[in-house]
Parts: structure tokens; sequence; C-alpha cells
């Protein structure tokens, strides 16, 4: 079996990473717009730890959970920071 073979991803594996990405990218596009510099720096390391100590999983249950919950904190983010400029 080659390499490609191994790490291919099934179609379904493949649309679930790139929903992570998705999230990730909006994530930080979100951070910036924080007006404080030290909050957004805690909220940078927070979600680059978080990921980081998730990526390890491969139960797609487990990752539409955490993709659930990510979505979720990102909206709570979004509705702050529109709230904080109103």
């Amino acid at each position: 079996m080659s390499k490609l073979q191994k790490s291919a991803l099934s179609l379904k594996q493949f649309l679930l990473r790139q929903e992570v990405l998705k999230l990730y990218r909006d994530i930080f596009r979100t951070i910036k717009q924080v007006p404080d510099e030290k909050t957004r720096m805690e909220l940078k390391e927070w979600a680059k730890t978080d990921f980081k100590n998730n990526k390890h999983h491969t139960d797609e249950t487990a990752i539409k959970s955490m993709l659930h919950y990510g979505k979720k904190s990102l909206k709570d983010l979004q509705n702050s920071l529109a709230l904080s400029k109103s």
C-alpha cells in the first residue's frame, strides 16, 4: 500500500476537515476584531491550544460535537463584539 492510499481521506472525512478549517479561519477573523490587545492575544492562544489539543480525534461523532461547540463559541464571541460596538 502506498503512502497516498494510507493517508487518503474519505469524502466524509475531507468535508469534515474542510468544515474544521473554515471554523478555525472564522474564529481568527473574528478575534482580529477584538479591540483589547491583551484579550485578543488570550483568545488566540485559547483557540490555537484548543484546536491543537483536539486534532488527534478521528471519531466523526466527536468531531461533529466539537464543531458544534466551536460554532456556538464563535457565535457567542461575535454577539459580544456586536454588543460592545453598539
